[in-house]
């Protein structure tokens, strides 16, 4: 039994299933972070393929650059756990395919890298389904500190991670410490819903 977890907590986490919506920093990192803490069911969804340019911050390796995310990262969180079921879906999100894709995730994780679609994301979800937690982050860029990522309870069902401030920009890039910060956050209080403390 991993410490500080019960029986009936680790059996929630078996039985909990994610939807993570974007593979880049935020969400890769997610994943890998959510399946070391038990969690055997994700939905995995992302079009992109891995770039050089993503090994400086997200959950990816060299000898992966040019395959489909999807697949890359299923194939690393396996070796976390061998045991893992993923709905691997290689597309992009569009407000027509968002119920099929999120449809079997208890709770949804929006790591979306572009304003708009994170916003049409975020409020197709709470109309499609109106009782799923979602997880989204917004102000993660930049070399700020990480204390001033918070977490926003902007309504019963949607939780928000970042400073709200430190948008993506040619002069604000994003580095590997404050995405992983705000991704570590996120996963926290994903298994803090499952198990029923938020």
């Amino acid at each position: 039994m991993a410490a500080g977890l019960t029986y009936e907590d680790i059996d929630k986490l078996d039985k909990a299933t994610v939807a993570i919506a974007g593979l880049g920093g935020i969400g890769s990192h997610v994943a890998a972070l959510l399946v070391r803490a038990g969690i055997k069911q994700l939905t995995l969804i992302d079009f992109d393929i891995v770039d050089h340019s993503n090994l400086e911050r997200q959950y990816y390796f060299i000898d992966q650059v040019g395959q489909k995310k999807v697949e890359a990262l299923f194939h690393t969180l396996k070796k976390i756990n061998p045991l893992l079921s993923c709905n691997c879906h290689d597309t992009v999100i569009v407000e027509d395919n968002i119920e099929t894709l999120i449809k079997n995730g208890d709770i949804i994780v929006e790591a979306l890298d572009m304003s708009q679609t994170k916003t049409m994301f975020i409020s197709k979800c709470l109309q499609l389904f109106p009782t799923k937690k979602i997880v989204g982050v917004s102000g993660v860029a930049g070399v700020n500190d990480c204390e001033l990522i918070s977490i926003e309870k902007i309504s019963e069902n949607l939780f928000i991670v970042g400073d709200f401030i430190s948008e993506v920009s040619p002069h604000n890039k994003l580095i590997s410490t404050r995405v992983c910060a705000a991704a570590s956050m996120m996963a926290h209080l994903v298994i803090q819903i499952i198990l029923g403390l938020k």
